[in-house]
């Protein structure tokens, strides 16, 4: 775990004290922290940024807190992780998926260009919404194929915990470009790809280097 993961634990392990003795239990975190992404994802699909950065920090300090609730309460079970992992699958989909159905929309009926002469058919849409909606796709696919690579890896008995961006890292950066607006995540977005892209990349090596002479 990097560093910065290991301080903002550390920030509000208190916090997830507090709620263990107030009898809230791990799964409860998990599933508020899956129905806040949901929430965000809509507003990302309604072009609410600033809205779903909020929401979106709440949903990602249920999934900071869910593991200390588990250990302070001490019911930390191999189904907990599980429940919580595919969890976690779910709402970064949705994110990713809200964010493309937002760039569609604006592709069908934003008000930024006119495809078409001024005449009755001409329908007024973003130039620039369908690549931003295909990139937002093609993120989320390769943000599930670095949690399946790792999961392959260890399912053929090889650990695979390289490459710098995991969900932690993927969710703060589209935190952040929800928090600039608009402007930015065409932007954010895009370095989004790319370090998910290299993620896969070295994962892929990682593996291949390990299985070199194994037939």
């Amino acid at each position: 775990m990097s560093a910065w993961k290991d301080r903002a634990r550390s920030v509000f392990r208190p916090l997830a004290g507090a709620l263990a003795k107030r009898g809230v239990k791990p799964d409860h975190l998990s599933i508020a922290g899956l129905a806040l992404s949901l929430l965000a994802a809509l507003l990302l699909s309604r072009g609410d940024f600033l809205g779903a950065a909020l929401v979106l920090g709440l949903s990602g300090l249920c999934d900071m807190m869910d593991g200390d609730v588990a250990r302070a309460t001490g019911s930390t079970t191999t189904f907990g992780a599980f429940l919580d992992s595919t969890l976690d699958r779910i709402g970064e989909g949705a994110l990713f998926a809200g964010l493309a159905s937002y760039y569609f929309s604006r592709a069908q009926g934003g008000a930024l260009f006119i495809q078409g002469e001024l005449q009755s058919n001409a329908r007024w849409g973003d130039p620039e919404g369908h690549t931003m909606a295909f990139l937002a796709l093609a993120t989320l696919v390769l943000a599930f194929l670095v949690s399946y690579t790792r999961a392959r890896a260890e399912g053929l008995g090889l650990e695979c915990k390289v490459g710098f961006m995991e969900r932690p890292e993927r969710m703060l950066l589209l935190g952040l470009g929800a928090l600039l607006g608009q402007r930015f995540m065409p932007g954010i977005l895009g370095l989004l790809f790319l370090l998910t892209l290299v993620t896969v990349g070295q994962r892929v090596y990682h593996v291949r280097r390990l299985t070199r002479n194994i037939p």
